[in-house]
């Protein structure tokens, strides 16, 4: 049922379900990263740490909103036709986290490549979606009524299809210089062709999810879109996480697991 807002809360219920299931995911993988790979430099430690910082941001003031809006001013049809602060930070936040995952993905290329040109392209569109998101933040602050969001569109559709064509040149530069580094040993090539795959899934997973939201949103104008746009940052992060954890790890880890209502400790060798 649509809102006074001109949109339906119901896409931004289950965009808020699904990205609390897929922070749950991510906050699982960054354990397992940290307990694993204590070797890696400081800077990529902190990205993840800045990335973790800002995807838990983005749960936090998603449930805020929806319980300000639906809860403490339920009924209330000038809250229900108006955007806050808090809503206005969330595409910041998601194109400060797709651009962060895109220059590190950019940097990757950088080393297996050694191409300048083809990192600029990457750069240009993952600065283009940061800009775009900041814009949009600005305009919502601006043009808090939902139904004059149209009047900033273009910045909105243009960050993501920034997004979408980045995603994609960079999962088909990472496949194809992963591919130009096998090495004819079993051990190596097993562990690149890992590699691969997660990035050929994670990375068109996510190209896919940023380009429906795009297409959703240019065709619908019920607020369906939000679904997929509400996890756009958890999305990013993991698909980060995910090349990362697939690696060697540097030292075996512990788990523990609840094994008939007891903690065993189980040790992990290296891969």
């Amino acid at each position: 049922m649509l809102t006074v807002a001109g949109i339906s809360f119901g896409p931004l219920l289950v965009g808020f379900a699904l990205n609390t299931i897929l922070y749950g995911a991510l906050v699982t993988s960054v354990l397992l990263y940290f307990s694993s790979f204590k070797s890696d430099g400081a800077w990529i430690r902190l990205l993840v740490s800045t990335l973790l910082f800002l995807c838990t941001a983005d749960v936090i003031l998603e449930y805020v909103f929806l319980n300000d809006t639906l809860i403490i001013h339920f009924g209330d049809q000038y809250a229900l036709s108006r955007a806050n602060w808090v809503f206005s930070l969330l595409p910041g936040i998601t194109g400060v986290v797709s651009t962060l995952v895109q220059l590190f993905f950019a940097w990757r290329i950088r080393v297996l490549t050694s191409s300048f040109w083809l990192v600029g392209i990457i750069v240009f569109l993952a600065s283009a979606a940061f800009l775009c998101g900041i814009g949009t933040t600005i305009a919502i602050n601006m043009v808090p009524v939902f139904t004059q969001f149209h009047r900033f569109e273009v910045v909105f559709v243009i960050g993501l299809a920034s997004s979408v064509l980045d995603n994609l040149l960079i999962t088909g530069l990472l496949v194809h210089s992963l591919r130009e580094h096998k090495t004819g040993f079993m051990d190596t090539d097993h562990i690149i062709k890992k590699i691969i795959r997660v990035t050929l899934q994670t990375g068109l997973l996510t190209a896919i999810w940023t380009l429906v939201d795009l297409a959703i949103y240019i065709a619908l104008t019920d607020g369906m879109h939000l679904v997929f746009n509400e996890t756009l940052a958890q999305l990013y992060t993991i698909s980060l996480m995910s090349t990362l954890v697939t690696r060697p790890r540097d030292h075996a880890y512990t788990d523990f697991t609840v094994v008939n209502g007891e903690q065993t400790e189980r040790r992990l060798t290296r891969v």
